[in-house]
């Protein structure tokens, strides 16, 4: 059977790079270019700023505390969704997705309506000196939301394609549930979770909507970087914007990099690992023998 011409297959090629080149590369070359073509003096003195500083950290706190909680979350609701059945299963699983489908503006304002003065919770909350919306809490909390499905929906289908055999083997072996999950299963889960948490990492950064509403926009007090990029960009300080827009990807990359690092190192160290587990001359795997906790 003829494969496909040599029109057909780099024609196929071209539109592909021509699709990513018009949505990606293009468009961060030219946030690049205008943030520095007058000079580097005018993106860092606003990234620099008291308020740029603030808003810099303020984003690494709410992504420091989102991505973490939503990692435990997700590795045991996804555990929880494959592993168990009980009544409700698909509801849970149906409610997992609704950061994707409902507006971050919505979640927003419904973080509003309950945590709010007003809201059902707030006046109990303020009567015990504990304040939410306007503050980073409630940063806190949407940035939490938004960025939820993403490790559950990256470990479910890792989970479902190895099965459970090898939990089963360890547990004959005498393995106990929590040494089963740290020598089995999570080895076997990693790279699901590692993507999850990338996804979630840039989902959490990038966040705006539900931000927006909650934050009250106080610039040097629950202002984030896409905040401060709007606050500049409509302050006609575009320099700033785009420096901030930079710091914003470059953060992003860094996330990016740094998982390909670690993947390709994690593939060395198992194709060492196999070449020791294989007796010379026999080809027979030698497995470990799980120690039993005392």
């Amino acid at each position: 059977m003829r494969g496909p011409s040599p029109l057909a297959r780099y024609g196929m090629r071209g539109l592909a790079l021509f699709y990513l080149a018009a949505l990606l590369v293009i468009p961060l070359g030219m946030i690049f270019f205008r943030t520095f073509e007058d000079g580097l003096q005018g993106p860092i003195d606003a990234i620099t700023s008291s308020d740029g500083i603030h808003a810099f950290w303020m984003t690494i706190v709410c992504v420091g505390i989102a991505v973490p909680l939503n990692t435990i979350f997700g590795v045991l609701c996804a555990l929880m969704l494959v592993r168990q059945k009980f009544p409700g299963k698909g509801l849970i699983n149906s409610a997992i997705d609704l950061p994707f489908a409902v507006s971050p503006v919505v979640i927003g304002l419904s973080l509003f309506l309950i945590y709010g003065q007003d809201g059902l919770f707030g006046g109990l909350l303020a009567d015990a000196g504990i304040q939410i919306i306007f503050s980073t809490p409630g940063l806190v909390l949407a940035t939490v939301f938004v960025s939820l499905p993403f490790v559950v929906r990256e470990v479910m289908p890792v989970l479902q394609e190895i099965g459970t055999d090898q939990e089963q083997a360890a547990q004959t072996l005498g393995a106990s549930p929590w040494q089963t999950f740290w020598r089995v299963t999570l080895p076997s889960i990693r790279w699901g979770v590692t993507y999850g948490v990338v996804l979630a990492t840039a989902r959490a950064l990038g966040e705006f909507g539900a931000v927006s509403v909650v934050s009250g926009k106080i610039s040097g007090q629950t202002e984030t970087l896409p905040l401060f990029v709007e606050n500049e960009y409509t302050n006609f300080n575009l320099a700033g914007a785009y420096a901030a827009a930079i710091v914003l990807a470059i953060l992003a990359l860094t996330v990016l990099f740094s998982m390909n690092y670690l993947q390709r190192r994690s593939r060395k160290s198992e194709a060492a690992d196999d070449d020791a587990d294989v007796t010379p001359g026999t080809g027979v795997f030698v497995p470990h023998p799980i120690e039993k906790e005392a």
